[in-house]
Protein backbone atom coordinates (compact mmCIF):
# COMPACT_ATOMS: atom_id res chain seq x y z
CA UNK A 1 0.00 0.00 0.00
CA UNK A 2 1.07 3.38 -0.55
CA UNK A 3 1.50 5.99 2.18
CA UNK A 4 -1.39 7.90 0.79
CA UNK A 5 -3.79 4.85 0.97
CA UNK A 6 -2.76 3.76 4.55
CA UNK A 7 -2.93 7.52 5.62
CA UNK A 8 -6.54 7.11 4.22
CA UNK A 9 -7.52 3.73 6.12
CA UNK A 10 -5.84 5.23 9.30
CA UNK A 11 -8.37 8.64 8.38
CA UNK A 12 -11.22 6.38 7.88
CA UNK A 13 -10.67 4.61 11.25
CA UNK A 14 -10.87 7.84 13.13
CA UNK A 15 -13.72 8.94 11.45
CA UNK A 16 -15.35 5.52 12.09
CA UNK A 17 -15.01 5.98 15.47
CA UNK A 18 -15.60 9.70 15.88
CA UNK A 19 -19.04 8.88 14.35
CA UNK A 20 -20.02 6.45 17.46
CA UNK A 21 -19.05 9.07 19.94
CA UNK A 22 -22.38 10.93 19.76
CA UNK A 23 -24.38 7.78 20.93
CA UNK A 24 -21.65 6.85 23.36
CA UNK A 25 -21.79 10.08 24.95
CA UNK A 26 -25.69 9.94 25.27
CA UNK A 27 -25.62 6.41 26.52
CA UNK A 28 -22.84 6.80 29.19
CA UNK A 29 -24.75 10.10 30.48
CA UNK A 30 -27.71 8.65 30.93
CA UNK A 31 -25.98 6.67 33.79
CA UNK A 32 -23.67 9.01 35.22
CA UNK A 33 -23.01 12.89 35.48
CA UNK A 34 -21.18 14.75 33.25
CA UNK A 35 -18.07 15.14 35.65
CA UNK A 36 -18.01 11.50 36.44
CA UNK A 37 -18.31 10.54 32.25
CA UNK A 38 -15.24 12.70 32.66
CA UNK A 39 -13.33 11.54 35.31
CA UNK A 40 -13.33 7.88 33.95
CA UNK A 41 -12.48 8.94 30.05
CA UNK A 42 -9.36 11.20 31.31
CA UNK A 43 -8.10 8.08 33.19
CA UNK A 44 -8.32 5.59 31.00
CA UNK A 45 -6.98 8.27 27.88
CA UNK A 46 -4.47 9.12 30.38
CA UNK A 47 -3.14 5.59 30.37
CA UNK A 48 -3.51 4.96 26.94
CA UNK A 49 -1.12 8.02 25.82
CA UNK A 50 1.38 6.80 28.83
CA UNK A 51 1.62 3.43 27.53
CA UNK A 52 2.07 4.89 23.80
CA UNK A 53 4.73 7.43 25.05
CA UNK A 54 6.93 4.57 26.70
CA UNK A 55 6.78 2.74 24.10
CA UNK A 56 7.93 5.60 22.07
CA UNK A 57 10.94 5.54 24.35
CA UNK A 58 9.63 9.47 25.07
CA UNK A 59 8.49 9.16 28.67
CA UNK A 60 12.09 10.28 29.88
CA UNK A 61 11.58 13.45 27.55
CA UNK A 62 7.74 13.83 28.71
CA UNK A 63 8.73 13.95 32.13
CA UNK A 64 11.53 16.77 32.04
CA UNK A 65 9.92 19.53 29.07
CA UNK A 66 7.09 21.06 28.18
CA UNK A 67 5.05 21.43 31.50
CA UNK A 68 4.83 25.13 31.47
CA UNK A 69 2.56 24.99 28.34
CA UNK A 70 0.84 21.51 29.69
CA UNK A 71 -0.15 23.83 32.90
CA UNK A 72 -2.52 25.72 31.25
CA UNK A 73 -3.31 23.70 27.74
CA UNK A 74 -4.38 20.62 29.70
CA UNK A 75 -6.95 22.97 31.68
CA UNK A 76 -8.06 23.94 28.69
CA UNK A 77 -8.30 20.27 26.71
CA UNK A 78 -9.33 18.03 28.81
CA UNK A 79 -10.87 19.73 32.16
CA UNK A 80 -13.21 22.99 30.15
CA UNK A 81 -13.70 21.72 26.66
CA UNK A 82 -14.84 18.16 27.71
CA UNK A 83 -16.85 19.69 30.50
CA UNK A 84 -18.85 22.08 28.71
CA UNK A 85 -18.98 19.45 25.86
CA UNK A 86 -20.32 16.57 28.11
CA UNK A 87 -22.76 19.09 29.41
CA UNK A 88 -24.55 20.58 26.25
CA UNK A 89 -24.74 16.76 25.47
CA UNK A 90 -26.87 16.29 29.14
CA UNK A 91 -29.38 18.78 27.83
CA UNK A 92 -29.64 18.76 24.63
CA UNK A 93 -30.54 15.29 21.78
CA UNK A 94 -27.18 13.91 20.81
CA UNK A 95 -27.92 14.88 16.98
CA UNK A 96 -28.06 18.41 18.46
CA UNK A 97 -25.21 18.92 20.35
CA UNK A 98 -23.28 17.00 17.79
CA UNK A 99 -24.28 18.99 14.58
CA UNK A 100 -23.84 22.65 16.56
CA UNK A 101 -19.81 20.77 17.81
CA UNK A 102 -18.92 20.84 14.24
CA UNK A 103 -18.94 24.68 13.57
CA UNK A 104 -15.36 24.63 15.76
CA UNK A 105 -14.21 25.11 12.67
CA UNK A 106 -15.75 27.92 11.30
CA UNK A 107 -15.09 29.51 14.72
CA UNK A 108 -11.38 29.01 14.36
CA UNK A 109 -11.34 30.72 11.58
CA UNK A 110 -13.06 33.90 12.63
CA UNK A 111 -10.80 34.24 15.91
CA UNK A 112 -7.60 33.67 14.10
CA UNK A 113 -8.40 37.28 12.97
CA UNK A 114 -7.52 38.73 16.75
CA UNK A 115 -5.33 36.49 18.12
CA UNK A 116 -3.23 35.49 14.80
CA UNK A 117 -3.72 38.50 12.95
CA UNK A 118 -5.58 36.47 9.68
CA UNK A 119 -7.92 38.53 7.52
CA UNK A 120 -11.02 36.94 6.27
CA UNK A 121 -11.87 36.35 2.96
CA UNK A 122 -15.47 36.92 1.36
CA UNK A 123 -15.63 33.19 1.73
CA UNK A 124 -15.16 32.89 5.01
CA UNK A 125 -17.64 35.45 5.80
CA UNK A 126 -19.95 33.45 3.40
CA UNK A 127 -18.93 29.97 4.74
CA UNK A 128 -19.93 31.46 8.29
CA UNK A 129 -23.47 33.36 7.11
CA UNK A 130 -23.94 29.48 5.95
CA UNK A 131 -22.96 27.18 8.77
CA UNK A 132 -24.50 29.60 11.59
CA UNK A 133 -27.78 29.58 9.70
CA UNK A 134 -27.70 25.59 10.41
CA UNK A 135 -27.43 26.71 13.64
CA UNK A 136 -30.19 28.42 14.04
CA UNK A 137 -32.25 26.05 12.47
CA UNK A 138 -30.73 23.54 14.99
CA UNK A 139 -31.44 26.03 17.67
CA UNK A 140 -34.90 27.15 17.07
CA UNK A 141 -35.82 23.48 16.14
CA UNK A 142 -37.18 24.65 12.83
CA UNK A 143 -39.00 27.54 14.33
CA UNK A 144 -36.62 29.79 12.74
CA UNK A 145 -38.48 33.22 13.58
CA UNK A 146 -38.86 32.16 16.95
CA UNK A 147 -36.12 33.53 19.20
CA UNK A 148 -37.52 31.17 22.54
CA UNK A 149 -35.15 28.25 22.01
CA UNK A 150 -36.10 25.29 23.42
CA UNK A 151 -33.05 25.12 25.64
CA UNK A 152 -31.53 28.04 25.10
CA UNK A 153 -28.34 26.71 27.40
CA UNK A 154 -27.51 23.74 26.36
CA UNK A 155 -27.16 25.60 22.68
CA UNK A 156 -24.67 27.86 24.76
CA UNK A 157 -23.06 25.28 26.23
CA UNK A 158 -22.91 23.17 22.71
CA UNK A 159 -21.36 26.45 21.08
CA UNK A 160 -19.51 26.97 23.69
CA UNK A 161 -17.42 24.19 23.71
CA UNK A 162 -16.53 24.99 19.88
CA UNK A 163 -14.81 28.45 21.17
CA UNK A 164 -13.18 26.87 23.57
CA UNK A 165 -11.92 23.88 21.17
CA UNK A 166 -10.88 26.70 18.30
CA UNK A 167 -9.07 28.54 21.16
CA UNK A 168 -7.32 25.85 22.30
CA UNK A 169 -5.90 24.74 18.77
CA UNK A 170 -4.83 28.83 18.05
CA UNK A 171 -3.13 28.88 21.32
CA UNK A 172 -1.29 25.49 20.66
CA UNK A 173 -0.04 27.05 17.41
CA UNK A 174 3.23 27.28 18.41
CA UNK A 175 3.12 24.55 20.74
CA UNK A 176 6.49 22.79 20.08
CA UNK A 177 5.59 19.51 21.75
CA UNK A 178 5.21 15.86 20.11
CA UNK A 179 1.45 15.84 19.75
CA UNK A 180 1.65 12.38 21.79
CA UNK A 181 3.23 13.67 24.05
CA UNK A 182 1.92 16.89 24.41
CA UNK A 183 -1.45 15.49 24.86
CA UNK A 184 -0.32 12.87 27.88
CA UNK A 185 1.20 16.03 29.61
CA UNK A 186 -2.43 17.53 29.25
CA UNK A 187 -3.66 15.17 30.74
CA UNK A 188 -1.14 14.49 33.47
CA UNK A 189 -2.47 18.27 34.06
CA UNK A 190 -6.46 17.54 33.93
CA UNK A 191 -7.02 14.68 35.78
CA UNK A 192 -5.76 15.98 39.25
CA UNK A 193 -8.12 18.87 38.65
CA UNK A 194 -11.34 16.30 37.52
CA UNK A 195 -10.17 14.28 40.72
CA UNK A 196 -10.57 17.18 43.13
CA UNK A 197 -13.47 18.46 41.53
CA UNK A 198 -15.36 14.94 41.67
CA UNK A 199 -14.43 14.78 45.21
CA UNK A 200 -15.84 17.89 45.92
CA UNK A 201 -19.06 17.78 44.04
CA UNK A 202 -20.82 14.79 43.41
CA UNK A 203 -18.17 12.35 44.90
CA UNK A 204 -17.44 8.64 43.16
CA UNK A 205 -20.50 6.94 42.97
CA UNK A 206 -21.36 2.95 41.49
CA UNK A 207 -23.55 3.23 38.52
CA UNK A 208 -22.58 -0.51 37.06
CA UNK A 209 -20.94 -2.36 34.89
CA UNK A 210 -22.40 -1.21 31.52
CA UNK A 211 -21.72 2.84 32.88
CA UNK A 212 -17.84 2.25 33.69
CA UNK A 213 -17.81 0.25 29.95
CA UNK A 214 -19.84 3.14 28.69
CA UNK A 215 -16.77 5.79 29.86
CA UNK A 216 -13.89 3.40 28.79
CA UNK A 217 -15.16 3.33 25.54
CA UNK A 218 -15.13 7.21 25.64
CA UNK A 219 -11.97 7.66 26.91
CA UNK A 220 -10.41 5.02 24.91
CA UNK A 221 -11.58 5.71 21.23
CA UNK A 222 -12.61 9.08 21.36
CA UNK A 223 -9.86 11.11 22.93
CA UNK A 224 -7.18 8.05 22.32
CA UNK A 225 -7.04 5.17 19.98
CA UNK A 226 -9.08 8.18 17.26
CA UNK A 227 -6.72 10.67 18.37
CA UNK A 228 -3.76 8.70 17.37
CA UNK A 229 -5.58 7.20 14.26
CA UNK A 230 -5.82 10.71 12.94
CA UNK A 231 -2.73 11.89 13.77
CA UNK A 232 -0.35 8.76 11.60
CA UNK A 233 -2.94 9.55 8.91
CA UNK A 234 -2.23 13.30 8.86
CA UNK A 235 1.95 12.38 9.40
CA UNK A 236 1.71 10.10 6.27
CA UNK A 237 -0.83 11.54 3.73
CA UNK A 238 0.47 13.61 1.23
CA UNK A 239 -1.78 16.34 0.97
CA UNK A 240 -3.92 17.35 4.38
CA UNK A 241 -7.22 17.81 2.17
CA UNK A 242 -7.05 14.23 1.49
CA UNK A 243 -7.91 13.37 4.97
CA UNK A 244 -9.29 16.57 6.14
CA UNK A 245 -12.39 16.14 4.04
CA UNK A 246 -13.40 12.43 5.33
CA UNK A 247 -14.77 14.43 8.69
CA UNK A 248 -18.07 15.08 5.88
CA UNK A 249 -18.26 11.21 6.73
CA UNK A 250 -19.36 10.96 10.38
CA UNK A 251 -22.44 13.47 10.68
CA UNK A 252 -24.61 10.69 8.67
CA UNK A 253 -23.31 8.05 10.51
CA UNK A 254 -23.72 9.82 13.65
CA UNK A 255 -27.31 10.68 12.97
CA UNK A 256 -27.98 7.00 12.41
CA UNK A 257 -26.36 5.52 15.21
CA UNK A 258 -28.10 7.57 17.61
CA UNK A 259 -31.75 6.77 15.88
CA UNK A 260 -30.71 2.95 16.53
CA UNK A 261 -28.95 2.84 19.45
CA UNK A 262 -30.26 6.03 21.54
CA UNK A 263 -34.08 5.97 19.83
CA UNK A 264 -33.38 9.64 18.96
CA UNK A 265 -35.95 10.52 16.22
CA UNK A 266 -34.31 12.16 13.57
CA UNK A 267 -35.91 16.39 13.69
CA UNK A 268 -35.90 17.30 10.15
CA UNK A 269 -34.51 20.59 11.94
CA UNK A 270 -31.47 18.85 12.51
CA UNK A 271 -30.99 16.98 9.23
CA UNK A 272 -31.51 20.91 7.57
CA UNK A 273 -28.90 22.83 9.71
CA UNK A 274 -26.55 20.25 9.35
CA UNK A 275 -26.73 20.12 5.70
CA UNK A 276 -26.12 24.19 6.44
CA UNK A 277 -23.07 23.80 8.56
CA UNK A 278 -21.45 20.66 6.36
CA UNK A 279 -22.12 23.43 3.31
CA UNK A 280 -20.23 26.03 5.19
CA UNK A 281 -17.77 24.13 6.09
CA UNK A 282 -17.05 23.26 2.26
CA UNK A 283 -17.05 26.45 1.43
CA UNK A 284 -14.61 27.27 3.72
CA UNK A 285 -12.22 25.44 1.84
CA UNK A 286 -12.64 26.19 -1.00
CA UNK A 287 -9.79 29.33 -0.86
CA UNK A 288 -6.97 26.56 0.06
CA UNK A 289 -7.74 24.17 -3.31
CA UNK A 290 -7.70 27.48 -4.98
CA UNK A 291 -4.54 28.26 -3.81
CA UNK A 292 -2.81 25.19 -4.45
CA UNK A 293 -4.86 24.42 -7.88
CA UNK A 294 -2.54 27.86 -8.78
CA UNK A 295 0.98 26.06 -7.16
Amino acid sequence: MTQDQQAMLYGLGAVALWATVATAFKVALAWMSPLELMWIAALVSWLLMGVLVIKQGNMALALHQGWRTALWAGLMNPVAYYLVLFAAYDRLPGQEAMALNYTWALAMAFLAVPLLGHRLTRLDVAAGLVAYSGVWVIATRGNVFNVAFEDPLGVLLALSSTLLWALYWLLNARDQRQPLVGQWQNFSVGLPVLTMLLLLGPGVQWHGWPAIGAGVYVGLFEMGVAFVLWQLAVQKVSRTAKVSNLIFLSPPVSLLLLYLVVGEPMLPSTLVGLVLILCGLGIQQLPGKREKRAA
